[in-house]
């Protein structure tokens, strides 16, 4: 898979996570299936975690399966610490280990109230040629890959232009309704809310990529909501990502508490 459908897969499935309503649901788990067609070719298990405190912490794992597997093993682990406030989740650390083959390298962000405080990358990705530099300006209010799609029930999700970065990209999904559809796994049964979604490169990548440029000028990328019965929250349960090999779909196959 190209090196931006890897990233944007890797955050969307990092965001299929529901968070638990009280401290007495400590641990929340979620499992997935992503497709490229009908083929298989990864799977993701995550844990959520809330503190008396109102500390949170999502971990998840990702790896290679089916054909995708004989062809290279790819494997990440991923994780978001935070508060809860209100209903809202803030993030303070994102972290990000990706491995492809025998290349590895690790994404590290730390945020203060929305902004961004630093950004570590190991080992540094040196620019390539016609790079887009990320501003000082596209480091403020804005959200990490996991917490950034999940929402209070009350919230309008598909009204939604959401500043996404992941310590590298900065992009903007830009939702809008589609109406709904029946959704069901283990753990739900019923009405998911349709959304639209719109991928808006800002900043973080290579100026003329093939992938960037096709995604972008896609009209076909969507997520799925649904409202857990575990939580006040909605989070995606079905997401479905246009690349020039075909359609990617991440869908929940397990979706409550443990």
């Amino acid at each position: 898979m190209a090196h931006l459908g890897k990233r944007i897969l890797i955050s969307a499935v990092a965001a299929l996570v529901a968070i638990p309503a009280s401290a007495s649901e400590i641990v929340h788990r979620t499992e997935y299936r992503v497709s490229l067609g009908i083929l298989t070719i990864a799977r993701a298990a995550f844990l959520t975690k809330i503190e008396d405190d109102k500390s949170y912490k999502v971990s998840g794992d990702i790896s290679s399966a089916g054909l995708a597997d004989l062809v290279t093993n790819i494997s990440a682990k991923t994780s978001v610490d935070g508060v809860l406030r209100g209903d809202r989740l803030q993030a303070s650390r994102y972290y990000l280990y990706y491995k492809s083959g025998k290349r590895a390298r690790t994404y590290e962000v730390r945020y203060n109230n929305g902004n961004i405080t630093s950004t570590t990358v190991r080992p540094p990705r040196k620019p390539p040629k016609n790079w887009v530099d990320v501003p000082a300006s596209d480091l403020r209010s804005v959200l990490d890959p996991i917490s950034g799609l999940i929402f209070p029930a009350d919230a309008n999700v598909c009204a939604q232009k959401l500043p996404i970065y992941d310590g590298e990209m900065r992009m903007d999904l830009v939702l809008s309704p589609k109406g709904s559809q029946d959704f069901s796994t283990s753990g739900f049964s019923g009405k998911a809310t349709v959304c639209s979604v719109r991928f808006v490169p800002r900043s973080g990548y290579k100026k003329g990529r093939s992938d960037i440029d096709y995604l972008s000028k896609s009209s076909r990328m969507e997520i799925w909501f649904a409202k857990s019965d575990a939580a006040n929250v909605y989070a995606p349960v079905y997401v479905r990502i246009p690349t020039q090999y075909g359609p990617v779909t991440i869908t929940a196959v397990k979706y409550g508490a443990s």
